[in-house]
């Protein structure tokens, strides 16, 4: 079978806004459950909730509703992970407090490991390119929380495993699985980006770099054809942008050995619409660019 690629359209907005509010329905009963239960029934009724969505997944799958199958079908990964998390709580086997990298604990990492295997045999299964962002976040989490207990260091992780997944998207992206590596790469600039923000939220040092970064990210969209580079470039630099107009807008001046400070309000404008009007002039570059390696076409003759 091959892979498709999701399309655009009223359908297929509805149908992603139905089966993640569908999702969040589920989410919110096994919340409500989980607390008004002992741990026994928890499992139970979490159980229901996974075979109510499987069916629905299958069903859809069978009737050759490939999308709406693909949305059930992430949304089956999230109720097995509640599932599997309710048998662990049952059994005692996962710690009293659930603090991201909070250290190392068989428990958890069990359940991390299990869901990404039902992830990938359901990514096989539905052929369905938004079920590899569940495999890419819990692939980072499980490496980042079996090596790392927060800090500076999982910070450091995540970069590594960001690189990392860039490299494996820029690899998909070149065969026929390519509507696979979209969510690769969104993962990808999510961690690069920010285990370097981690680092550099703080200075003037800081929020420069985020701003060359924003550009590189930039680049990298108009390498891999990933817009989603440029709309993650985009926030960091707009974040800097945000950085610096707020301090220069705010100017100290020394009054017979003393000190004042006024406040620049028109600072803030000039440094967005500086940014903003760079923004315009990178997307035409980008779209100069992409009309230029577009195949040029012949129109017929009379």
């Amino acid at each position: 079978m091959d892979v498709v690629k999701p399309r655009w359209s009223s359908a297929s907005y509805l149908l992603y806004v139905g089966g993640f509010t569908v999702l969040l329905a589920a989410v919110y009963s096994l919340g409500y459950l989980s607390s008004s239960y002992g741990d026994f029934a928890y499992v139970a009724w979490s159980a229901l909730v996974l075979v109510v969505l499987k069916l629905i997944a299958l069903s859809f799958r069978r009737a050759g509703r490939w999308l709406a199958a693909g949305l059930f079908g992430f949304a089956t990964v999230i109720a097995y992970a509640a599932f599997i998390g309710a048998v662990f709580v049952w059994f005692g086997w996962l710690p009293h407090s659930l603090s991201p990298f909070a250290g190392f604990h068989v428990g958890l990492l069990l359940l991390e490991l299990l869901t990404i295997v039902a992830a990938l045999l359901s990514l096989a299964f539905y052929r369905f390119p938004l079920i590899s962002a569940i495999v890419a976040f819990l692939g980072w989490y499980f490496v980042t929380d079996l090596i790392s207990n927060g800090g500076n260091w999982t910070a450091t992780v995540t970069l590594l495993v960001g690189l990392f997944y860039l490299a494996v998207a820029a690899g998909v992206d070149r065969g026929a699985r390519r509507p696979f590596g979209f969510w690769l790469h969104v993962v990808s600039g999510l961690l690069i980006g920010g285990s370097l923000v981690y680092f550099w939220h703080s200075g003037d040092t800081g929020w420069a770099l985020v701003f060359v970064v924003g550009l590189v990210y930039i680049g990298v969209a108009s390498v891999t054809d990933r817009s989603s580079w440029a709309v993650l470039g985009s926030f960091g630099m707009f974040g800097a942008a945000v950085h610096f107009g707020e301090k220069w807008a705010r100017a100290t001046i020394s009054l017979f050995g003393g000190s004042a400070t006024s406040q620049r309000e028109w600072v803030p404008p000039i440094v967005l619409a500086a940014v903003g009007f760079l923004f315009v002039l990178l997307g035409l570059r980008l779209e100069g660019r992409r009309r230029a390696d577009a195949p040029a076409v012949t129109l017929p003759s009379e």
